[in-house]
């Protein structure tokens, strides 16, 4: 393998375990506001206890996301210096920013709401709670305004530096940051973390009530999680809906390898699932014709740009992206039937199918696929371009690394976070197995 291919499937490894957390504490800090809102409306202390305890979880997931995103910033400098270099003015002004808005209020409020449970007020305590929230949420905002202008810059211009490099200066500020596809990304970023907290909270209810243990517990943290998750499920499909006709209009090469569309034609079909043979420009799978003319543009007949339309250097690679994106579109249909057979059962006042409660348990991993399969289906759908029509991938990564370097960097990062993420799952197995009444005792 080439050390192009050595660095992005680095980045690739390690940007996939760090987003292993993120969504998760950031989607836990909605359920944490909710549970002690609750408390202190209610009084009630079993929703004390509930809080309590998924504080704890919080903590676990915040600080693997914290651990595992500090070494994503030396690799971007080791492994992609000319990328550096050319983002190093919109980087500087969205990172500046995220440290500034994000970390400092997270690390302004996080002790108050880990420890300050009988050392300040309740109603402090919400307030240091909501602000660690607004904290998590804000460093989406920056690094989602960075992602959004790498797939459509805007708000800049080409300079060369003292070097004689090419690179980006921004010229307007509100334009970079507000590139015409952010809100949207942002909108869908966000709810895929509220719906992996929220998973995470029906998993481990389910598990109790499967274990008949902490049931009364289980009952608020169920109530709670199945709320944020139906809110997040069915927005997500108004977000998605959204972005197809932004992604139609302004990177109209990805969506068509979204669904393997090679060329233009009415009535364009999207498929359930499928295999793309790039050669033959033919997909075989399940498709229903005119569904993505549909999705896109809101009828049946009006056509979506084909892959033909542009030169083959400009493609990703289409089965790829394809299976990825497929892949997010099914995990949030796993999502949704899970909600949807939980929900009823709760609203019926009845008791959930053990059948339904093992769905419940493993539905923790279905958020995960789909946030890093959206992830990988933009980010992959994108290519060649790392910066999108401005900086190709190969001209983006650190020119004199050698195979050897980059084989025995990829062995430490991908030991490093193996065996981070087996810590998190020890620690974390360790915490729902003790459960909240344990902790309320100490």
């Amino acid at each position: 393998m080439t050390v192009e291919i050595l660095s992005r499937i680095q980045f690739a490894f390690t940007l996939t375990f760090h987003y292993i957390y993120v969504p998760l504490s950031i989607g836990l800090s909605i359920a944490l506001i909710m549970m002690e809102a609750m408390y202190l409306k209610t009084k009630d202390p079993i929703w004390k206890k509930t809080t309590r305890f998924w504080i704890k979880v919080f903590a676990i997931t915040f600080l693997l996301g914290v651990v595992t995103g500090i070494p994503l910033q030396f690799s971007i400098g080791a492994n992609w210096s000319r990328y550096s270099r050319f983002m190093g003015d919109v980087l500087g002004n969205l990172l500046g920013a995220e440290g500034l808005f994000a970390f400092m209020i997270e690390a302004g409020f996080l002790g108050l709401l880990l420890f300050g449970w009988n050392r300040i007020s309740h109603k402090v305590h919400l307030f240091a709670t909501f602000m660690v929230s607004l904290g998590a949420h804000m460093s989406a905002v920056w690094i989602v305004a960075a992602n959004s202008w790498m797939q459509y810059p805007t708000g800049f211009k080409l300079v060369r530096d003292s070097s004689g490099e090419m690179i980006a200066q921004v010229t307007n500020w509100m334009k970079m940051f507000l590139s015409p596809l952010y809100l949207t990304h942002l909108t869908h970023v966000l709810l895929g973390a509220w719906l992996g907290g929220s998973f995470l909270v029906i998993s481990i209810a389910s598990y109790y009530f499967l274990k008949k243990r902490h049931l009364e517990v289980a009952k608020k943290s169920m109530k709670v999680g199945l709320l944020i998750a139906g809110f997040a499920v069915i927005s997500q499909l108004i977000s998605a809906d959204v972005i197809g006709s932004k992604v139609a209009k302004y990177n109209p090469v990805k969506l068509a390898a979204f669904e393997g569309v090679f060329k233009t034609e009415k009535s364009t079909p999207a498929y359930v699932v499928g295999w793309v043979d790039t050669e033959k420009e033919k997909v075989y799978g399940l498709k229903i014709p005119g569904l993505l003319s549909l999705l896109v543009y809101h009828d049946f007949t009006t056509p979506v740009e084909g892959l033909n339309n542009y030169s083959k250097d400009q493609w990703p690679w289409v089965n790829a992206v394809f299976q990825v994106y497929h892949a997010m579109v099914l995990s949030w249909g796993a999502m949704f039937i899970t909600w949807a057979l939980g929900a009823y059962y709760w609203i019926r006042k009845k008791k959930i199918n053990k059948w339904i409660l093992r769905l419940m348990l493993i539905s923790v991993v279905f958020p995960q696929i789909g946030n890093l399969a959206g992830w990988y289906s933009s980010c992959m759908g994108r290519q060649p371009w790392t910066v999108y029509k401005q900086l190709k991938t190969k001209d983006a990564f650190t020119p004199h690394l050698s195979k050897m370097e980059m084989y025995g960097s990829l062995t430490m990062f991908v030991a490093m976070y193996l065996l981070l993420f087996a810590l998190f799952c020890f620690i974390l197995y360790r915490r729902i197995k003790k459960g909240p009444e344990e902790e309320d005792k100490s």
